[in-house]
């Protein structure tokens, strides 16, 4: 039986002494004060008119601005002048600027204390991340938000496409970040049955298969939009036909070496992020599929924690699956510790976890 681990308020007892925080107004657009605070993805307090607040939407790397009396963790970019930015750098209270680095303890079986930090390899067993992972998907379910972070590797295998279709249609997946490539070969597999050519299910290529992903390109360019595409050519299946039924929201954010692109992908980085950060956001679960660099993109937007309505704490989980251990170790190196990684093939991977989900149906 799942059971939600337990968020621990900090009491603030070792600091009944600590002073406000301090702000400093910008002196420019896109320019902080000297000694401001960079996030990280652990709760963060601020006491501001001698209450602790907690910052609700974090992200790393940002700086927080106190904006009509709200905390708000806020991009370099966004900065304007004027803006009051926290300064200090002491997390431990005594400029009143409190990071909580331990806000889910739980003992483990032996006594110790849990850690989200552990090296996994592809010797590995992965039984126990498994298992914890259909209990906090079929949670999340119903009280959560599921984030998937998609490589197009994800659409080029025919069951894999297939598992991930099913899992949309049973309402695992409340929001996919992805690329260009993943909407392309996925609708190149509806219309055309191949992947960059080859076809998906025996991997054999196709003479002129090179052709299908620029067709697919230009046909959907000239419909105007995904959706009409799939209207105008009576698509039945494919994961972008799932999302569109299904009214899943998606973001495709684009790439210096992107073709075509589809039309509803964000050409601006910025205004990806932008879009990116509105689904992160909402989630309680982020899955990552085999792409090195939307992941390490979403890792650095998805903090350790999420404030529900009602204005408990619950963990935020991140899970990274890649057929190559680097790409795991390497978002960890990049500070999103609370990531649990998976090293196996992304195709074995989905489609063991739609039976897995789905048997009991």
């Amino acid at each position: 039986m799942f059971t939600m681990p337990a968020y621990v308020k900090p009491d603030f007892l070792d600091v009944p002494d600590a002073p406000d925080a301090v702000f400093s107004a910008a002196e420019a657009d896109k320019v902080v004060p000297d000694n401001f605070l960079a996030t990280s993805i652990y709760p963060t307090y601020v006491k501001v008119d001698g209450v602790w607040t907690l910052v609700k939407k974090l992200r790393m790397d940002c700086v927080i601005i106190l904006k009509e009396g709200e905390l708000l963790a806020t991009e370099f970019r966004r900065i304007k002048k004027g803006d009051l930015v926290l300064v200090g750098r002491s997390e431990n209270g005594s400029e009143g600027i409190y990071v909580d680095y331990n806000p889910f303890p739980q003992k483990s079986e032996s006594g110790g204390v849990f850690s989200f930090r552990q090296n996994r390899t592809r010797e590995s067993s992965y039984s126990q991340t498994y298992d914890e992972l259909y209990e906090v998907l079929r949670h999340d379910k119903k009280d959560g938000n599921i984030l998937w972070v998609m490589g197009p590797a994800t659409v080029f295998d025919h069951d894999s496409r297939q598992a991930f279709q099913n899992l949309i249609k049973n309402g695992y997946v409340d929001g996919v970040l992805a690329g260009n490539a993943f909407g392309t070969h996925d609708l190149e597999a509806s219309y055309f049955n191949t992947a960059l050519g080859q076809d998906i299910y025996t991997k054999n290529s196709i003479p002129n298969g090179h052709y299908h992903h620029i067709e697919i390109l230009n046909k959907v360019r000239r419909s105007g939009s995904v959706a009409n595409f799939i209207n105008d050519y009576r698509i039945k299946d494919g994961v972008m036909c799932s999302l569109e039924k299904h009214n899943v929201p998606y973001v495709l954010a684009g790439s210096i070496r992107d073709d075509g692109p589809l039309p509803c992908v964000y050409a601006n980085a910025y205004e990806a992020q932008d879009a990116m950060r509105g689904l992160v956001e909402k989630a309680t679960t982020v899955i990552a599929l085999a792409t090195q660099l939307h992941t390490i993109a979403v890792g650095n937007m998805t903090p350790c924690y999420f404030t529900l309505p009602d204005g408990n704490i619950r963990p935020v989980y991140f899970y990274i699956v890649d057929i190559s251990e680097f790409v795991i170790n390497k978002l960890c190196d990049r500070g999103s510790l609370s990531a649990r990684g998976v090293v196996t093939n992304i195709q074995d991977f989905l489609v063991n976890l739609e039976r897995n989900l789905l048997k009991s149906k």
